[in-house]
């Protein structure tokens, strides 16, 4: 998404003319392949760094822009949320001290971004997804105010016809609907980018793809999708969901999403991706038209083809093919997706040195891995990465299916380390950065591991908000050192800080997973769930969700008599009949005083919380609040400070 004057189209004629511009585009890359437009035989490697903003509570702070302000840096972009901002490192020659100078530029970006942060009271974090974020930070509000991303979300809602849906399940599981595309903000990757000639593109291209999946098994960093613990690298599951346009019938027809890891091995050159995604998936933006790229061509220049690009940019392959000119010259990139952020700067360039490793020397063992692989196998290699990490069971050339942490030891990790002497990296990064790769895969302790295994250690009587914050502030702290993951210590709950910050909202302390009963459900199903759960208020739903009502323990006093009615031939009661019909509710944003003063106000003991169509989303009630008190007093005491 670079192109910065982009519209969302909605007229036949102007559509139809970006689409005959994009068709020109492609027949223009097809003639430049006989040409001498493209720079041939040099090997250029990039990356770009997404960051998230957070407060000084480590949650997302909606200060993107500002800070972009503050920078004034060429090489800093804005991202989909005003929490996210993105910096793209400039491409190298592949060899020689590429790896520490690559580390040592991203260094100085990221203490740049951290800088410019603090002047507004925020830092940059590297996490695949932040632990802290949740659904009310996923607004429009939330959204980077540029007419392209707005243009996005409007053609994709459009598209779609509906609200988006996310579903995952891993050790808990997440369901949510949502009504634009900001679950997508809440992913952050590290992208590595690999330059090839166009007559060698297939075969890089399916190199990458074979090795993807256990290039992500070592670094996966994305455990965790609000307060819920799902896959290993969840990022994958999530992006693939949360800008999926298919209407109805094109997911019953299994039509691919825009997110995907393609259907097949390249078999040609990078035309057959280019022409795929042109098929496949409607144009969403348009850009004004460049000079006929053709017409650039014949006075050999290479044309921009920005048509090509934009649409590229809205289809989100793991591993992308990318067209760029550099110096007056044309080249063809492979961009890996797949990384996430995090959780340090060193772990980041060791996920680095090992696919670019690999990336230099599959080829030179193997010949054309498509010959020793099958496409099925390489994809079931990614998804089985995403959800489980180093406990993946990887299938690998020769047939054999080996956990990753075997294949990754005793094979990848030495063909890396040779690629990587071959093309005459310095020999110290190469111990160094396979060093801590190596190290990370033998101890088990991936970003994602580390997290998951802080909050398994941490009490269970700690509100999830309360432990979420205390790994995020963790990971904050630790990755500032630049110590790579698998030597950090697990993050303890008191590194959370002020334990007020995990109350301000409801959203932080509500129970999001109420028991409930439906409108037609009898009342001694709900009298027998109160006696049974120990609750004193139910929220009513019908079949989509939405609150219908609200029931509680004084209500069913004031029938309790039916439940020992003499007329055996009466018919049961039902909860519709019992139930308060419009309870006051709240949203998630509402503030934890506010809250308190509609309980008062309107003599409840209980804030069903909903979202903007009425959905239900949690429940707050008066006994919350009292545990809310005892928790603050407690951290007092421990303070000795004086009780409020």
């Amino acid at each position: 998404m670079g192109e910065q004057a982009v519209e969302s189209r909605h007229e036949p004629e102007e559509l139809g003319a970006f689409v005959e511009a994009l068709l020109e585009d492609i027949r223009a890359l097809e003639a430049m392949h006989d040409t001498d437009l493209f720079e041939r035989d040099v090997r250029r490697v990039g990356a770009e760094q997404e960051l998230f903003l957070v407060d000084e509570d480590a949650r997302p702070a909606l200060v993107g822009v500002e800070v972009l302000e503050t920078l004034n840096h060429p090489q800093f972009t804005p991202e989909l949320a005003r929490f996210n901002i993105e910096a793209n490192l400039l491409p190298r020659e592949f060899g020689g001290d590429v790896l520490s100078s690559m580390h040592a530029e991203l260094t100085e970006l990221v203490a740049a971004a951290r800088q410019a942060a603090h002047a507004h009271n925020a830092d940059v974090l590297l996490a695949g997804i932040l632990p802290t974020i949740g659904r009310s930070h996923l607004g429009l509000d939330a959204m980077t105010p540029q007419p392209r991303y707005r243009a996005l979300n409007d053609a994709l809602v459009r598209l779609r016809g509906g609200r988006f849906q996310a579903h995952i399940k891993g050790v808990d599981e997440l369901s949510i609907l949502h009504d634009n595309v900001m679950l997508e903000a809440c992913n952050t990757s590290f992208q590595i980018h690999f330059q090839v000639s166009p007559q060698h593109f297939a075969r890089f291209y399916n190199v990458a793809q074979a090795v993807t999946g256990p290039v992500l098994a070592a670094a996966v960093n994305s455990p965790v999708l609000l307060h819920r613990r799902l896959w290993q690298e969840t990022r994958v599951a999530l992006f693939q969901q949360s800008v999926d346009a298919r209407p109805e019938a094109h997911q019953q027809r299994g039509v691919r999403t825009r997110v995907s890891f393609g259907t097949g091995w390249v078999r040609e050159s990078v035309i057959e991706i280019f022409r795929e995604d042109i098929a496949r998936f409607r144009a969403l933006l348009a850009t004004p038209p460049d000079e006929s790229p053709l017409d650039c061509i014949a006075r050999g220049e290479p044309p921009a083809l920005s048509a090509l690009r934009l649409h590229n940019g809205t289809v989100y392959r793991w591993n992308r093919p990318c067209y760029g000119i550099v110096d007056g010259k044309a080249h063809l990139r492979i961009e890996n997706r797949a990384l996430p952020s995090g959780p340090t700067i060193v772990d980041e360039m060791a996920n680095a040195a090992f696919y670019f490793g690999l990336m230099a020397a599959v080829l030179e063992e193997y010949g054309a891995i498509e010959d020793s692989l099958d496409f099925d196998d390489v994809k079931a290699n990614f998804v089985a990465s995403a959800r489980r990490g180093l406990a993946a069971n990887l299938h690998w050339v020769g047939g054999a299916t080996l956990p990753a942490q075997e294949l990754l030891l005793q094979r990848l990790i030495p063909l890396s380390r040779a690629g990587l002497q071959d093309v005459g990296v310095d020999a110290d990064d190469i111990e160094h950065y396979l060093g801590v790769l190596e190290a990370r895969v033998r101890g088990g302790q991936t970003g994602s591991q580390w997290a998951l295994r802080s909050l398994g250690e941490m009490d269970r009587e700690f509100t999830p908000d309360e432990r979420y914050r205390a790994v995020t502030a963790a990971m904050l702290r630790r990755q500032q050192t630049d110590q790579p993951v698998h030597t950090w210590p697990l993050a303890k709950v008191n590194e959370g800080g002020d334990k007020r910050a995990s109350y301000l909202l409801v959203e932080h302390f509500m129970d999001s997973d109420p028991f409930t009963v439906r409108p037609e459900d009898i009342v001694d199903l709900a009298a027998t769930l109160m006696e049974w759960e120990y609750v004193r208020y139910v929220p009513v739903e019908d079949d989509e969700g939405r609150l219908a009502g609200l029931i509680s323990h004084r209500d069913l006093l004031r029938f309790v008599g039916r439940r020992f009615r003499r007329d055996n031939e009466q018919e049961p009661v039902r909860v519709e009949k019992l139930m308060k019909r419009d309870p006051v509710t709240v949203g998630l944003d509402c503030g934890t005083r506010e809250a308190a003063r509609l309980m008062r106000k309107h003599r409840v003991g209980a804030l069903p919380v909903v979202d903007d169509d009425g959905r239900l989303l949690g429940l707050v009630t008066e006994r919350q609040f009292l545990d809310v008190a005892e928790r603050l007093f407690a951290r007092d005491d421990e303070q000795g400070e004086p009780q409020r």
